[in-house]
């Protein structure tokens, strides 16, 4: 067997075999076949595809590429959650606290985020003296002791991807699905869950900007998941707008708390509330999705998940007590007309929250913790001319870049006159 047959078959339509991509994928993670043979099969794979068998093959290898993750030692079925990101995303700062609190145990590894904002990783550590690193016997414990525990992951998870990716995002492959769909299922598999619940986005605002697209790339994970044995589900959902009002790491994490008090942004606790139902169900503590989403409900409104938060706060080393850290300016963003607003592109609210410091622009790139934006408007609001559309927040590190992101900001929002056209939050459930 030679890479450059496999290379060849891929090029000319047809399918490998689970043998051809054994030795492809190991030799790559080995070194024995080199960046440029795999660059070549990246670009076979873009134009050509996988089907449904060499996708799950794919990502069988690729998680079994690195470390894996043994929950077997944690009471109860274990369910994780992913999202495809967006702008505004603090969907698991509200959902591992609501699931755990269900009793549904939580063991989460996050990671950081590259882009308009940080990851779950990034957000927790704006609460002061929360640990994100910490040993995996006690990561277990906690998971057994409290039903929750969210750590940043493993550097030697999953180590085919790491090459690959790397590769992928310098030869213009990342938008295959069946690339982007191994590549994430492959991290959560590894990770050892045995249910795992997908926020797939859709929008301005999302990697997917297509909805046609996310829905594949939604049914190609969920086969991914349930053709590997684990229960799998997916929620589509709209990034349109951000979601929430906040975006920006401490800003998130102070939505979040809001959300959890019960006077949080009404789409960011549908959303959860959809997820959690999901996570519910396949945590085995309802018969239905339905029943799961009633249960969520029940753990938000009686304070149980907010309870549930600062248990896990304390677990970690984290205190609410002074609050999180603050950003030393603000800069309202003022509406140039009246009307309503019709639209908001939420890429551009992302950029701008990246130009105040918020996200990275590169891997090597620091995160200021208390930079963002606190969206103001939203889509079907009413604005007069001067009011406020956004409140930046930056430090003086980032000061000569206010002008910029708030021209940004300014142009995201389209203000017309009439009722504007209100897209659905949730579009549709993928499941087993």
């Amino acid at each position: 067997m030679r890479a450059c047959d496999i290379i060849a078959r891929k090029r000319d339509g047809f399918a490998h075999s689970r043998d051809e991509l054994a030795y492809f994928i190991n030799g790559y993670v080995k070194g024995d076949i080199g960046d440029e043979q795999m660059a070549a099969w990246l670009m076979a794979v873009y134009f050509q595809g996988m089907n449904e068998e060499e996708t799950i093959i794919l990502t069988d290898l690729m998680l079994h590429s690195g470390e894996m993750i043994d929950l077997s030692g944690i009471d109860g079925i274990v369910v994780d959650k992913h999202s495809t990101g967006g702008v505004g995303d603090k969907t698991t700062l509200v959902l591992a606290p609501l699931v755990a609190a269900a009793g549904v145990p939580v063991a989460k590894l996050s990671g950081r985020g590259l882009g308009f904002t940080g990851g779950t990783i990034d957000k927790l550590e704006a609460i002061p003296g929360f640990q994100t690193s910490i040993p995996t016997e006690r990561f277990l414990q906690q998971v057994n002791r409290i039903g929750i525990a969210v750590a940043g992951q493993t550097s030697s998870l999953v180590l085919a991807d790491k090459k690959m990716y790397a590769l992928r995002d310098i030869t213009a492959t990342v938008e295959s699905i069946p690339l982007i769909a191994s590549s994430i299922m492959s991290k959560k598999l590894a990770s050892g869950a045995n249910s795992i619940v997908l926020d797939v986005k859709f929008g301005s605002g999302a990697f997917m900007q297509e909805k046609e697209r996310a829905e594949l790339l939604a049914q190609t994970m969920v086969k991914i998941g349930n053709g590997l044995g684990r229960r799998t589900s997916a929620v589509l959902s709209s990034m349109e707008e951000p979601l929430g009002y906040a975006v920006g790491n401490s800003l998130e994490v102070q939505e979040a708390i809001d959300t959890l008090q019960g006077h949080g942004p009404a789409d960011l606790q549908e959303l959860c509330l959809t997820l959690g139902g999901q996570m519910i169900y396949l945590g085995g503590k309802t018969s239905t999705a339905e029943d799961g989403y009633v249960l969520a409900k029940e753990m938000l409104e009686s304070g149980r998940a907010y309870e549930k938060l600062l248990e896990l706060i304390h677990a970690q080393g984290g205190s609410l007590e002074n609050g999180m850290v603050q950003a030393q300016h603000q800069y309202a963003v003022k509406a140039p007309v009246s009307g309503v607003v019709q639209k908001i592109r939420a890429r551009d609210i992302g950029h701008a929250s990246m130009l105040l410091g918020a996200g990275r622009e590169t891997k090597a790139s620091a995160i200021d913790l208390s930079a963002g934006i606190l969206v103001q408007k939203k889509t079907g609001d009413t604005v007069q001319a001067g009011e406020p559309l956004a409140v930046l927040y930056y430090n003086d590190a980032f000061a000569h870049r206010v002008e910029e992101a708030a021209r940004e900001l300014q142009q995201s929002y389209i203000i017309g006159d009439g009722a504007a056209h209100m897209e659905p939050l949730i579009w549709k459930v993928i499941s087993e």
